[in-house]
């Protein structure tokens, strides 16, 4: 039997995970509804007969979108990733952990420090956890050597719904031109809704 080696997988400009990770999270969001009563005035519409009385009033529902899963780094639902994995690869797991950037999916590896953090003295016992996590799925080789994505269904760091959506805006953006001060006002709505 052979051994799975690095170079046997194909770098990516892209994460190769991302299609897959946004049907995936797109219905995986749980619709949350959020009454604006006991909020500020403006929030409420009145209805005033022509004597000036308060005849009746309403409230806004706003509906958010919630990732039950926010802000875990490993998700249970695909922890099974990790059941046959040789402790090479667990170390060296631990160590992409360690370097992932919130809200990114890309992460750079330095095989220094890696070892350094595994305690491994010879460069092969990195590269066949490598190997054995690109097997697995739970990582992507990136635009180089020093580059990797994680998949964001597996581990993630970071609200996955707020990065799916910044996904999708960017891809729309690519396609179409769009007034800048559109964009604004859809980051502004973005913080107000994850109540930033």
């Amino acid at each position: 039997m052979s051994k799975i080696r690095i170079r046997d997988f194909q770098k990516n400009k892209e994460n190769p995970f991302l299609k897959q990770a946004i049907e995936q999270i797109q219905s995986g969001i749980v619709k949350k509804y959020k009454n604006t009563s006991g909020t500020s005035k403006g929030a409420i519409l009145q209805a005033i007969n022509s004597d000036g009385e308060l005849v009746g009033h309403t409230s806004f529902v706003r509906q958010i979108e919630v990732d039950e899963e926010q802000f875990t780094k490993l998700y249970l639902s695909q922890f099974s990733a990790f059941f046959d994995l040789k402790p090479s690869a667990i170390r060296v797991f631990g160590y992409i952990m360690k370097m992932l950037v919130p809200k990114k999916d890309e992460f750079a590896f330095f095989l220094e420090d890696c070892l350094e953090y595994t305690g491994y003295k010879s460069h092969k016992s990195v590269h066949e956890g490598l190997a054995e996590l690109l097997e697995s799925k739970i990582i992507a080789r990136g635009r180089s050597e020093y580059f990797y994505f994680i998949n964001p269904m597996i581990a993630f760091n970071g609200d996955r719904v707020t990065f799916a959506k910044t996904y999708i805006k960017s891809k729309q953006n690519a396609k179409a031109k769009v007034d800048p001060n559109q964009l604004d006002l859809i980051d502004q709505i973005d913080e107000i809704e994850n109540g930033g």
